[in-house]
């Protein structure tokens, strides 16, 4: 019975996942949109920290970690973002619930595997600003609009080199589309006519992830772990359509859209830079954990763009720390000495430049591991505090308050029981 319920969350969080807004950021205006995280609800509470491998959480962000599994283990997780934009002169906001990731890792003796879904970039954009055109002398109005994304699913194995040191591999299959609207119209109400280019591109493309993970024990029980991963470079191919019409607007302001044409426009390919990452961290099993780790990607294509003004790349990078606290994890006196306590720290440089300035990103988060009765299940509970961007040099600041709720099934589903 339990085993049919999480069948069923399975394929509802899955067609959500295929059919929501994920973001609400300008930022997401810039190539394929924003980067969704690949980490659990857990790794968000510690920072986005990754290093930490046990027998029964899927770890997402290393495909090494699957052969560390004792037990069949199902994640899904979720999030709602409220969000503060600010320029020198406005402030907007914007709230936001998505689902982020679904997830299945499966223990094969020293072997493991794991597959799931998870978006991957979400846009979700509109930014209107009024200019002058200096040929006519006309006041008109720009609205730039955007919608869409991308999801990832994945497939991953993993083998155990020996007790202590592990390889494995994702292979991961990126598709979604995304449609942009750019409307200019004359803010003369006795003119109201404008004009629409509105651009769907749909994508596809595979990409991989490799990882190792070693772990051992010290003294004084104490285990020290160590994990690396390399995606290298990869490409997306973008199936392009456009189209222009005329755009009229009633006294009201009611927008009507007339017949467009299209125009023949060339398929392109959009272009993945490679992202190295390595972490460790230092322990005590079911007792603490305290782990750091540095991310590097590489610099965008600037040329996969297109032509846009005042933006450029540099190369990104993230440094994250974390950690968590049991009291005691096996006290049926005292629940709260079960629940796992975890905080974290993050500071990344996004590798966006905008009028020559850099788009960083930090924050700082906690959460909560709950468990479930006296299974090996949790529910996990985080909050997220951060700021991307800055006012300085015509920016925008987003000031951000993330809550994310997960869940964490685990059980023995494919071992034959003995006795009917």
């Amino acid at each position: 019975m339990i085993k049919k319920i999480i069948l069923g969350i399975s394929l509802l969080f899955s067609t959500v996942i295929l059919a929501q807004e994920g973001t609400a950021s300008p930022y997401s205006f810039y190539g394929i949109g924003d980067l969704k995280f690949k980490g659990t609800n857990e790794n968000r509470a510690m920072g986005t920290v990754g290093v930490f491998v046990d027998s029964i959480h899927v770890n997402l962000q290393n495909p090494a970690s699957y052969s560390f599994l004792k037990y069949t283990s199902l994640t899904v997780g979720g999030s709602n973002t409220k969000t503060t934009f600010k320029t020198d002169s406005q402030k907007e906001t914007a709230d936001r619930t998505s689902l982020g990731y679904l997830a299945v890792g499966i223990p094969l003796g020293r072997a493991g595997v794991g597959f799931g879904l998870m978006p991957y970039t979400a846009v979700g954009y509109k930014v209107a600003n009024t200019i002058v055109d200096p040929e006519d002398g006309l006041p008109k109005s720009k609205i730039f609009k955007g919608e869409g994304g991308l999801n990832k699913v994945f497939l991953g194995g993993a083998y155990k080199i020996n007790p202590k040191l592990s390889i494995g591999m994702d292979i991961n299959y990126s598709f979604g589309g995304i449609e942009t609207n750019s409307i200019v119209f004359v803010t003369d109400p006795a003119i109201a006519l404008g004009s629409r280019t509105k651009n769907e591109s749909t994508y596809s493309g595979f990409s991989a992830t490799m990882g190792l993970y070693y772990h051992t024990k010290l003294k004084n029980n104490l285990e020290w772990s160590s994990s690396f991963t390399f995606s290298p470079k990869s490409n997306l191919k973008s199936d392009n359509t456009r189209n222009v019409s005329t755009v009229t607007y009633s006294v009201t302001g009611t927008e009507f859209i007339g017949e467009g044409t299209d125009i023949e426009i060339a398929d392109s390919e959009f272009k993945l830079p490679s992202k190295l990452s390595f972490g460790t961290a230092f322990g005590k099993s079911k007792k603490w954990f305290v782990g750091t780790e540095l991310t590097f990607q590489g610099k965008n294509d600037a040329a996969s763009q297109g032509n846009i003004p005042n933006l450029g790349y540099e190369g990104a990078a993230r440094f994250a720390v974390g950690g968590f606290y049991i009291p005691k994890y096996n006290s049926f006196r005292n629940y709260f000495d079960r629940i796992v306590y975890r905080a974290g720290f993050r500071h990344e440089n996004t590798g966006l430049v905008v009028n020559n300035q850099s788009v960083r990103d930090t924050s700082m988060s906690f959460g909560f591991g709950f468990p479930v009765g006296t299974s090996i299940s949790n529910i996990n509970l985080g909050f997220e505090y951060g700021k991307r961007g800055t006012t300085s040099n015509g920016l925008i600041q987003e000031n951000y308050f993330n809550i994310h709720i997960g869940l964490s099934f685990s059980d023995r589903w494919f071992v034959k029981p003995k006795y009917d």
